[in-house]
């Protein structure tokens, strides 16, 4: 009887182990498998992407005919960019460009002389700065005079040129009590003329490297 038993088991033992061996396997595969797309999931969810308004995509073609007007068609998508800065493409003046039009605020009142004159006026500030748009984009903000900064002080745009240049101006202007900082980052630095900023804030909507 023992020797029956005993080859039941042992009988037992080499069908069932096998298959629970078999079913560990498994379920040790399945959840690597899970662990692995997971961290696929996660890993390809990406933050989402800073976008051009649908006002502004609605000038493009406007844009891109201005720029081919002058020469710099290459750079639609950048000046685009930089109206969804300005305005997101909303209101009368989308390129914010009356001051380069007139001297002042709010001599634009409509949408295509506002991007024949922005597209202009970029256009000259990338020539004057010698094709770094970095430069152009800043001087845009700043105006023309911080090309000639820029020339002075080692001729290439850097972040620290656009604090300097803007804690210098408003050092000279702030009792007209015209300018505030518009960014609470630039507070530490006294610079408060224009946005310190706004290279990478306009380049935060386009999606190449400058």
């Amino acid at each position: 009887m023992s020797n029956g038993k005993n080859g039941k088991g042992l009988l037992f033992g080499l069908i069932v182990l096998p298959l629970f061996i078999i079913a560990v396997v498994f379920l040790a595969t399945t959840i690597e498998n899970t662990r692995d797309v997971n961290v696929s999931i996660e890993t390809s969810v990406q933050p989402e992407e800073a976008q051009l308004s649908p006002q502004v995509k609605r000038y493009e073609d406007e844009v891109r005919r201005y720029a081919a007007e002058e020469g710099i068609e290459a750079y639609t998508d950048v000046i685009l960019a930089l109206m969804m800065q300005e305005s997101g493409g909303r209101g009368d003046d989308p390129m914010q460009a009356s001051e380069s039009h007139c001297g002042e605020v709010g001599c634009i009142e409509d949408p295509e002389t506002s991007i024949k004159q922005g597209v202009s006026y970029f256009a000259y500030t990338l020539e004057r700065a010698g094709g770094d748009v970095k430069l152009a984009l800043q001087s845009y903000n700043f105006g023309a005079g911080f090309i000639d900064y820029v020339k002075e002080n080692g001729g290439a745009y850097t972040q620290q040129l656009a604090i300097d240049f803007s804690a210098k101006k408003y050092e000279e202007l702030k009792d007209t009590g015209i300018y505030s900082c518009i960014r609470e980052e630039a507070e530490q630095y006294d610079a408060c003329y224009g946005d310190i900023y706004y290279v990478d804030a306009v380049l935060d909507y386009y999606d190449e490297e400058i």
